[in-house]
This record gives structure tokens, C-alpha cells and sequence, in this order.
């Protein structure tokens, strides 16, 4: 499956992006005045392969949630046991992805790709209309990256198919755009080693304060990344090599769901470091597929900053929030909306009667 969706990727379509510069061109404004909506809007009809694009709608978020070894090495003061109990608050609807979502009509999908201790709910019982969960547990948690590979590349591979598997499913029911959402106990310490590698940046430049540790677990954290990178060697050429030394679960699967909305020509909107990180796993296995990335917000994390500056990608907001969940793509929604309907709806000078310059 990760071979066919990685052949199935393909370059943006230049005829339908001039296509709509030229429509941009004539529509009334002055050309440029929309900034960065305005090539936003030119890639998503070179995604699409039509002018203009189809409106990025009905929206879904998949929280791609799972556990890591390297929580024994206490980079975060946060219990591992969260991870499931928040993935009983996404179900229930409390959390703040849910309320983003609310706002945006977005739907909300849970997938238990690898969490370490069990979840508060019956992933086989029916429930009413709203989150859904997926039972799709890999393995409980990763291994410890500083003294072994977290996964097996055999393990990476099922995360990231998972992933490409839920991409399908979600465009199969009708999702116009998929937003990432992740959810994992410690998981920004395997997104700095994952930044690092790919972008060759040094730890300390990629690794962040994620739910706000002290100094001293900070310290431990950078140390912990450097540790984990020196041991490993992870080869940027063989994402599937990088995932399983030093990613986790999520990121593994957060791979998969872009190459498998890029492999269909959907939009995804990335959240924050976690799906930046994991979006450089996806542009190392197709680079085509930053064709289908929309960057979300710029997290607080300093490594979402260098993997988007590797990526060559411009965030849509930044408003300093490091929530993760899904919640900074979430509130950027309605801006690719927006950018993508002043195609549809506004007129041109001809068809409006008014003079150009």
C-alpha cells in the first residue's frame, strides 16, 4: 500500500494553476491585494486540476493519538496515562479540538494508533453521531529511542499505511480537506529528533518547551534528542528508517494520512509540530506531496519553524498556541476557505461593469 500511494502522487497541474492566476487577474481588487491567499488559491487548482478548485468542504480532523518509551527518560512532567484519558475527553467532546470543531462543522476522528494503557471507552460500542474512535493499536507505545529503535521498520510501515488507510476512508465519505490532529504523552521529543534528522538542524534549534517544562527537563530533553540522533545515524533518504528509529506512532500514521490525501489530490491542513514533522517524513517519501500541504499556524515549538522553512511552506496564522489536537488548523480552516471561494463568487471587471486601471 505505501509504494502504490507514494507512485500515485503527482505534480501540481500547471494548466489549471495559470489558469487561475489569469482568474485572479481579473477579479475585482487589485491584483496582489489578497496576499497569501491568492497563491494558496493558485496550488489548491494545481492540486485539484481544475479552475477554480473545489471548495475545501465538509472538513475532517484525524487525532492520531499514541505512546513513547522515551516518556522514561522524563522529558515532560505529564503522566503517560493522559494520553488515553484524553482521547475519552475527544470522544465526549471536551476537549478544544472538539469546540474548534464545532465552530468550523468540522468532523472529528480519534485513531488509537499505539497508546500505552487502556482507553476509558469501548472502541466496539455503538455511539451517537460525533467523534468516532478507530481501533488501530500497532503496538503499546513506543520503544525507548536512546536505547533502541523506538519501532521496527515493520511497525513504521502499519502506522503509516494506517494512516494512508484513514486518508481514504475519510475522502471515501465525502471530506473535501483533512486536518491534522495528534495526541501523545511526550510526543514532541520524537517530533525535534524527527526535524533534526531530516532537516539537519542542530537539537537545541528544534527542541522545544512542549507543555511548558523547566529548565532542568528541557536540558534533559535536548540531551535526550542529541542522545537518541548520535546513536541512531537516522538516514534522511529512508523515511521509513528515520520513523522507526527515532518517530513514534502517530507521527508515523500523521505521514501516511498526507501521502494518502496527496495521493488523492485532497488538501491537507497541518497543525503544529507534530504534523510538520511528520510532513517531512511524507515530503522524503514523495516530494510531490507538499503540493497538497496547507501550513495551518506556526506552533511555538521552534521546531515546527524549521520544518516549515525546510518544507517551503508560509503558516496561514500565528498566533503562539502549542495546544497540538488539531486546533491551529482548525482556526486556519476558514482562511483556505476563504481563499479558495473568492474563485467561485467574485466577479470579474468584465462581468461587473468597472473600469480597470
Amino acid at each position: 500500500m505505501l509504494e502504490s500511494t507514494v507512485a500515485a502522487v503527482r505534480p501540481l497541474d500547471e494548466a489549471a494553476m495559470a489558469a487561475a492566476r489569469e482568474l485572479q487577474g481579473r477579479l475585482t481588487k487589485p491584483a496582489g491585494s489578497l496576499g497569501a491567499l491568492e497563491p494558496l488559491s493558485v496550488r489548491l487548482a494545481g492540486l485539484a486540476g481544475n479552475c477554480p478548485p473545489p471548495l475545501p468542504e465538509p472538513a475532517a480532523v484525524a487525532i492520531f493519538a499514541g505512546d513513547h518509551g522515551v516518556h522514561a527518560q522524563r522529558v515532560t512532567p505529564w503522566p503517560q496515562e493522559v494520553t488515553a484519558q484524553m482521547i475519552g475527553n475527544f470522544l465526549a467532546g471536551g476537549a478544544v479540538v472538539n469546540a474548534f470543531a464545532r465552530q468550523a462543522g468540522a468532523s472529528v476522528t480519534v485513531v488509537d494508533v499505539g497508546v500505552a494503557t487502556p482507553l476509558p471507552v469501548d472502541p466496539a460500542a455503538p455511539g451517537a453521531a460525533g467523534p468516532r474512535l478507530v481501533a488501530a493499536n500497532v503496538r503499546t507505545g513506543t520503544r525507548d529511542m536512546t536505547g533502541t529503535a523506538a519501532l521496527t521498520r515493520d511497525e513504521a510501515r502499519a502506522a503509516v499505511e494506517i494512516g494512508i488507510r484513514v486518508a481514504g476512508d475519510l475522502v471515501d465519505a465525502g471530506a473535501g480537506i483533512l486536518l491534522t490532529g495528534d495526541m501523545g504523552i511526550g510526543n514532541t521529543t520524537p517530533a525535534a529528533a524527527l526535524v533534526a534528522a531530516f532537516t539537519g538542524a542542530d537539537p537545541a534549534e528544534v527542541t522545544g518547551r512542549g507543555t511548558g517544562v523547566d529548565d532542568e527537563t528541557y536540558a534533559r530533553k535536548v540531551g535526550v534528542v542529541r542522545a537518541a540522533l548520535a546513536r541512531h545515524a537516522p538516514d534522511p533518504t529512508d523515511p521509513l528508517g528515520v520513523l522507526a528509529a527515532v518517530g513514534g506512532l502517530e507521527h508515523a500514521a500523521l505521514a501516511g494520512l498526507i501521502l494518502g490525501a496527496a495521493a488523492r489530490r485532497v488538501p491537507v491542513l497541518l497543525d503544529g509540530v507534530i504534523a510538520v514533522s511528520a510532513a517531512l517524513a511524507a515530503a522524503a517519501f514523495a516530494p510531490d506531496a507538499v503540493g497538497a500541504m496547507i501550513a495551518g499556524h506556526r506552533s511555538a515549538e521552534p521546531g515546527a519553524t524549521v520544518a516549515l522553512r525546510h518544507l517551503d511552506l508560509e503558516p496561514l496564522v500565528d498566533l503562539g498556541l502549542r495546544l497540538g489536537e488539531g486546533t491551529g488548523a482548525l482556526l486556519a480552516l476558514p482562511v483556505v476557505t476563504g481563499a479558495v471561494r473568492v474563485l467561485h463568487e467574485v466577479a470579474t471587471f468584465d462581468s461587473a461593469g468597472v473600469a480597470e486601471k
